[in-house]
C-alpha cells in the first residue's frame, strides 16, 4: 500500500467514524474465507458495514475525530474487522447469532454513541440495548396507559351508573 493510497483509506475511515455513532472492533481471526464471507452476507442482511483496516490507519482515523481512547487504543492489535450500523444492538446481535456456529469474531471493544464498552464479555449487555425507536416505542406506551385506563374507568362507570339507574327505575314500578 503506498501513500497516496494509505491517505485515501484513512480519509475514508475518518469520514466514516465521523458519520458514525456506533462501532464495534471485532477481531476475525481464524474465520476461514467461507466463514468470513458468511459473517459479511450477515451483516449486509443486518445493514451492518463491515471493513478490514490496518490498525495504524484505523488509530490515525479515531485521533483524527477525537475517538480515540486508551481502551479503544489498546483494542487495536491483530486482525481488526470494524463493524458499523445506526442501530447500536445490531452488530451485536449479529455476531451473537454467528457464533452459535464459529468461534469468532471476538469483540475487542464497541463504541455506543461515546460509550466504551471493552472485551468480549460485553456482547451480551451489548445485545441486550434497546433501540432508539424501541425506547421511543415503550414510552409511548407508557404515556397511553393511563389516559386508556382514565378512558376504561369512563366507560365502565357510565355503564354501571345506566346499570343503578336501571334498577332504580324497575323497583319503582
Amino acid at each position: 500500500m503506498n501513500k497516496a493510497d494509505k491517505k485515501a483509506e484513512i480519509d475514508a475511515l475518518t469520514e466514516k467514524f465521523a458519520s458514525a455513532s456506533n462501532f464495534y472492533i471485532t477481531d476475525p481471526s481464524a474465520l476461514t474465507v467461507e466463514n468470513a464471507n458468511k459473517l459479511r452476507r450477515a451483516c449486509f442482511k443486518a445493514g451492518v458495514e463491515m471493513r478490514v483496516a490496518k490498525n495504524t490507519l484505523l488509530r490515525i482515523a479515531l485521533q483524527n475525530n477525537n475517538k480515540l481512547t486508551p481502551e479503544l487504543d489498546a483494542s487495536l492489535h491483530g486482525p481488526t474487522a470494524i463493524l458499523f450500523c445506526d442501530t447500536a444492538n445490531t452488530p451485536a446481535k449479529v455476531i451473537k447469532e454467528f457464533r452459535k456456529t464459529n468461534d469468532k469474531p471476538e469483540l475487542k471493544a464497541a463504541w455506543i454513541d461515546a460509550s466504551v464498552y471493552v472485551g468480549d464479555s460485553q456482547l451480551e449487555v451489548l445485545s441486550s440495548l434497546k433501540s432508539k425507536n424501541e425506547l421511543i416505542g415503550e414510552i409511548i406506551g407508557l404515556l397511553q396507559s393511563p389516559a386508556k385506563n382514565v378512558i376504561g374507568a369512563l366507560q365502565s362507570g357510565g355503564q354501571k351508573l345506566s346499570g343503578i339507574l336501571k334498577t332504580l327505575e324497575d323497583r319503582k314500578q
